[in-house]
């Protein structure tokens, strides 16, 4: 994979509170879903993670491959969102999707037919 970033690694920084102490760094690559994210790209991004406790957050539309996933599981400050919990968090927060159809299912109220 050639997926050579202009930034050294970073798309963007999420500050987690008013003066910027915490931060998220964010890495976003917008591949194939067949693409398979490996290691190497995870090395690259943690290398370019501030030194210290800083957090990063790889997302991606592709998915990882089970050696990229153990890597950032024993870095244990970087979370990885591939294709499909990325489509899933989008549901969940209703980001860039719309309602198409809505069901709704009804029940006999037997409190309306108790006699007086």
């Amino acid at each position: 994979m050639s997926h050579q970033s202009r930034d050294g690694g970073i798309d963007g920084v999420i500050r987690q509170d008013k003066l910027g102490f915490s931060k998220i760094y964010i890495q976003a690559k917008r591949w194939d879903p067949q693409v398979v994210v490996g290691r190497p790209e995870l090395q690259k991004f943690y290398g370019a993670l501030p030194s210290g406790t800083a957090h990063g957050l790889f997302i991606t539309t592709a998915r990882f491959s089970d050696d990229a996933k153990k890597y950032a599981e024993n870095r244990g400050n970087i979370v990885l969102v591939d294709g499909i919990r990325l489509v899933n968090l989008m549901i969940e927060h209703n980001v860039g999707v719309s309602v198409e159809t809505q069901y709704v299912i009804k029940k006999i109220d037997s409190d309306f037919f108790k006699g007086e």
